[in-house]
């Protein structure tokens, strides 16, 4: 791991695979960091310079003071971006990370040569919901939501399995100023109307136990993009990458090779 200090803000950064390979670049959800992908990693193509990072407020990165703006997320990636040296990614980006993947496509196409929009939409929720749960997080911290974030989260034979507590934990263990700062800039995001101008390659993938994004709302904002894929991936919640990593790592992968940002075996199958 390494702490990049872009100015403003030093971000927790782990690199993994081939230091020359094509860059791919993943973004974690409201609640987790950059250990969401963890089990999806040993089960992707070779030839892969993959970055993850933990977005501001969550895991080792800075926490500086809410609210937070969509705005200041998605600079926050690009500048790590920029300090990489990287052109031309894919940028993986789950939930609140799928929007700064929109966010990031919108502003610096130059950076992105193709997004995946993992359990994310343009809009998720309307101000009111997230002012609710900001304000249950103000009073009770961030565990006064936590069984009901699981419920949204995960199957019901998920939650019964002894692995849901490292995902409570790592939720309830996340700065709770960093964790309401993410819920403004979400609450604040409509991005309907840019992500429609998009013309690049992008996969949208959803869970069909997904109580946080449902697959409509997820397939609904994938077609605003001219071309692009969608694939349901069964019993699986809000994190299927945790739930069902190789069915997730199969389709990242058939993508990665579909757009020509990696070659992969024909024998394998995608």
């Amino acid at each position: 791991m390494a702490r990049v200090d872009l100015g403003d803000i030093a971000l927790n950064v782990v690199e993994d695979g081939d230091p020359d390979g094509a860059p791919l670049v993943f973004a974690n959800s409201l609640g987790t960091d950059l250990r969401l992908w963890d089990q999806i990693l040993p089960l992707l193509p070779a030839g892969l310079r993959i970055i993850r990072y933990d977005m501001r407020g969550h895991g080792a990165s800075d926490c500086p003071p809410g609210p937070y703006s969509m705005g200041q997320l998605v600079r926050d990636a690009e500048q790590l971006l920029d300090h990489l040296g990287l052109r031309d990614c894919v940028f993986v980006g789950l939930s609140i990370g799928g929007m700064v993947a929109q966010g990031l496509a919108i502003k610096r196409l130059d950076l992105v040569r193709g997004v995946v929009l993992s359990n994310t939409a343009a809009k998720i929720g309307q101000a009111g919901m997230w002012d609710d749960r900001i304000r249950a997080a103000r009073a009770g911290g961030i565990e006064a939501l936590a069984d009901a974030t699981m419920a949204r989260w995960f199957t019901r034979a998920f939650r019964a399995s002894p692995a849901v507590r490292f995902w409570r934990d790592m939720m309830t263990n996340q700065p709770l100023e960093g964790f309401i700062g993410c819920m403004n800039a979400i609450s604040g995001t409509d991005f309907y109307t840019p992500t429609s101008g998009l013309r690049l390659p992008a996969l949208g993938i959803a869970g069909s136990d997904d109580g946080s994004t449902p697959p409509d709302l997820v397939r609904e904002t994938i077609e605003l993009i001219p071309g692009a894929d969608f694939h349901l991936i069964r019993r699986a919640g809000h994190l299927p990458c945790v739930e069902q990593p190789d069915e997730y790592a199969r389709i990242l992968s058939g993508f990665l090779h579909k757009i020509g940002h990696v070659h992969i075996d024909p024998g394998l199958d995608i």
